[in-house]
């Protein structure tokens, strides 16, 4: 058994746009290795059984009954991760799960228990917060050079909602659209950085476009337990892009491409039917021509959007080189090694949790109280009041993530 030799033996399921782009970091990491994959699509199956010599199912039951598996990576959309969690748990594999955790509280409640039950591993692959210049602000805020936190703000401009889309993407009831989709990464970079425990938030939530029903923006508005206020802006609609303040640099890494407004509109807008729409997404996933080079993609830490963290003596925001601090008789650079990424960062985190028996900041019920804020902000929006949150939970003492 692998385990036992403290090598981590990782299937994939789902080949898609997320599943691709963690096959570089399991790769990467030195006592992990990447031994089968899943997914019904046929061709994806031969390319990656081609590429890594490795075991190819069509169903994550076959998967999770190989004993060259020791964990799985699930990378299929939210309304199956209960089921597929499930499956993995069963069978005694530990488990890094896409956000968000579940489309539901209850749901999430169910994925905890049966994770418990089977006494495995489950890490949420909430990859941003994984990022080496997140975790070194959490750092700077740890070590209270700059005296305690008083704001913390992500906003984030881009062109999501009009990226290729299956039509569960564009679905709020299953896990889509951007309050879903992006909020949860947004969420989960405020309260890592704000220490976990949010106490309200108020929320106003955005559908603006008839041929894409689901959220497209939200204003969030977060005050923590110790007080310190945070705002979560997030527009998916092909406008303005953040990039223009990020320094060209994007999520993925590399600088964006000078045509980049409203690129993403037009592309829709000449798509023909939905069948076409979801065609061009399948050609985004692993072996499609349209899929990225991962390989090569993250050329600079990526910028999920403008983060700023305010402190008394100072202000904290990301660098190309790393961070750059604000601070009261000087401004700085804190330089980050770009060897290290955040997908890097997730597989090292269940890799530790797994060998090492070291807990997980990433866990069932972090995934949950992001989870929470989610479906809190949608409903803050409709109901147009401040709504106080039951399930946060505290940052756990952070491992810093080097292999």
């Amino acid at each position: 058994m692998s385990l036992q030799h403290g090598i981590l033996n990782i299937g994939i399921v789902g080949l898609g746009i997320a599943g691709a782009s963690m096959i570089p970091a399991i790769l990467k990491h030195p006592n992990v290795r990447l031994t089968a994959a899943a997914t019904r699509n046929k061709d994806r199956l031969e390319k990656f059984a081609k590429d890594y010599n490795a075991e190819t199912y069509y169903s994550i039951e076959d998967l999770c009954k190989s004993p060259r598996v020791d964990a799985v990576y699930i990378a299929t959309p939210t309304e199956l991760h209960t089921d597929h969690v499930k499956i993995a748990a069963e069978a005694k594999k530990h488990i890094i799960v896409e956000k968000p955790l579940a489309v539901s509280l209850e749901d999430a409640d169910h994925i905890i228990e049966i994770v418990e039950n089977n006494d495995v591993q489950l890490i949420v692959g909430h990859s941003h917060s994984f990022e080496p210049p997140i975790q070194k602000m959490r750092e700077i805020i740890d070590s209270g050079k700059l005296g305690r936190v008083l704001m913390i703000h992500n906003w984030y401009y881009n062109d999501w909602l009009y990226r290729p889309r299956t039509p569960e993407e564009l679905k709020t009831e299953l896990g889509g659209g951007v309050t879903y989709r992006q909020g949860s990464h947004q969420f989960d970079i405020i309260r890592f950085l704000g220490g976990g425990m949010i106490r309200s938030i108020r929320g106003v939530t955005g559908i603006y476009d008839d041929s894409r029903p689901t959220e497209g923006n939200h204003t969030v508005f977060l005050e923590f337990e110790d007080g310190i206020a945070a705002t979560a802006v997030y527009n998916g609609y092909d406008h303005f892009h953040t990039t223009e303040l990020t320094f060209d640099i994007g999520e993925g890494g590399p600088l964006t491409k000078s045509n980049i407004y409203a690129q993403a509109r037009r592309l829709i807008k000449e798509t023909k039917s939905q069948t076409d729409e979801v065609a061009l997404k399948i050609a985004s996933g692993y072996g499609g021509n349209r899929s990225k080079n991962y390989k090569n993609s993250e050329e600079n830490h990526p910028f999920f959007g403008l983060t700023v963290v305010s402190c008394e003596k100072g202000d904290i925001r990301q660098h190309p080189e790393g961070l750059i601090v604000y601070g009261e008789d000087e401004k700085y650079i804190v330089p980050i090694s770009k060897e290290e990424t955040g997908r890097i960062n997730v597989i090292d985190e269940l890799y530790k949790a797994v060998i090492q028996g070291k807990k997980p900041v990433h866990d069932g019920q972090w995934a949950k109280a992001n989870l929470e804020v989610c479906v809190r902000a949608i409903q803050s929006s409709k109901e147009r009041k401040e709504l106080y949150l039951d399930h946060q939970v505290p940052i756990k003492e952070m491992v810093k993530n080097t292999i």
